[in-house]
């Protein structure tokens, strides 16, 4: 992290920017009068184990590409690459966001599999996790633009290289914990076994079964660990991942119920324990409808061919969209592909995307819009 400040610092820095590094460790190059509106640009540097070049780290570069190109305007620019947005680390997504919100402080305890607690993760890098109360937005934000390749298949589907964002999906991420007893493979019978992990798969396919049976619902168990993990052993504990999303808060706060009563039975019928805990549980956030609308405009000020979709993947917008007006300009993804070392952009898409934003960019300052 710190190389990837050094490039972006030289690069906002060429482009007329001051750049700090604030006590959350995002990284922020500013432009424009201090008293002015201020307009927000923003997505994450960090990504997911063996991803590829552009998930949240192109949002950044646009963002200074849109500085670099629209010359001086009666509105503060401010590009933020926020620190931490995937939750790989400690297991909570979007800690780079939920500092410039306010909401940090309430996660430094969280640690990670060695221990170490968020807040001792910034002192260690050289920041004070005491003084994060620096890293909230200026009370002069009037809005927020993050740009972010789609990471689905549907622009590509339509032939189409950009898409405004209307809304974010609500997620849902928990961990079961099926709690059997070990025991010898050869001498135990199939009739007198506890097995967790046989438990396990038979809910895994309660996941993927709820998620077709319910429309507009996405459910995936993507990682599961089974103790203790030898070839002629019963599994006596099985831990289990799901991450579960929807457009519709109800629907999903119905199926994550309907996931537990599925868990504890299947756990029931072989005499398996069953244990969970909600690890993120991130409402379905609409963003603004003025801002939306303008990258609409823009789009066809230019002639820019453009859709609205709802994002299946959360993003800083849902932390940033209760807090200031919020939109989203999506990228195609070839190939649908994301988190993963193929993921790719095309380079007229990218153009595309930066004359909308510096379009939207324009308009919004005029007098009239702000």
């Amino acid at each position: 992290m710190r190389a990837v400040h050094a490039d972006v610092t030289a690069w906002m820095t060429a482009a007329g920017m001051t750049v700090r590094v604030d006590p959350a460790g995002n990284i922020r190059g500013l432009i424009g009068a201090a008293g002015a509106p201020r307009l927000v640009i923003a997505s994450h540097l960090d990504t997911v184990p063996n991803a590829g070049a552009f998930d949240g780290i192109l949002g950044v570069m646009l963002g200074i590409a849109v500085v670099e190109s629209v010359g001086v305007l009666p509105l503060a620019i401010e590009v933020i690459g926020f620190s931490e947005e995937e939750g790989v680390r400690f297991r909570k997504p979007f800690l780079g966001s939920m500092a410039v919100t306010g909401q940090l402080e309430e996660h430094l305890d969280l640690t990670d599999s060695d221990g170490i607690s968020v807040a001792e993760a910034l002192s260690g890098f050289g920041l004070d996790p005491a003084r994060l109360e620096e890293a909230r937005l200026s009370p002069r934000t009037m809005g927020y633009l993050e740009f972010h390749i789609e990471q689905g298949p549907v622009l590509e589907s339509l032939d189409l290289p950009l898409a405004v964002v209307s809304a974010l999906v609500g997620q849902s991420r928990m961990e079961f914990v099926f709690k059997g007893h070990a025991n010898h493979a050869g001498t135990t019978p199939m009739h007198l076994r506890h097995d967790a992990l046989t438990a396990a798969a038979e809910w895994v396919l309660a996941v993927e079964r709820t998620a077709r049976e319910t429309d507009g619902l996405v459910a995936t168990v993507g990682k599961i660990e089974a103790q203790p993990g030898a070839g002629n052993v019963i599994p006596a504990r099985v831990s289990v991942s799901l991450d579960l999303r929807h457009a519709d808060d109800a629907v999903r706060v119905a199926s994550v119920a309907a996931l537990v009563r599925a868990a504890e039975a299947a756990g029931g019928s072989r005499n398996v324990g069953v244990a969970y805990k909600l690890l993120v549980e991130q409402p379905a956030v609409a963003l603004d409808p003025r801002l939306t609308a303008g990258l609409a405009d823009a789009a066809g000020v230019l002639g820019t061919a453009i859709t609205t979709l709802t994002s299946g993947a959360g993003h800083d917008a849902m932390i940033l969209a209760p807090c200031v007006p919020s939109a989203m300009l999506f990228l195609r993804s070839p190939g649908g592909i994301s988190h993963h070392p193929e993921e790719n952009v095309l380079t007229p898409d990218v153009e595309a995307a930066l004359a909308v934003g510096v379009e939207f960019v324009r308009a919004l300052a005029l007098p009239t819009l702000r």
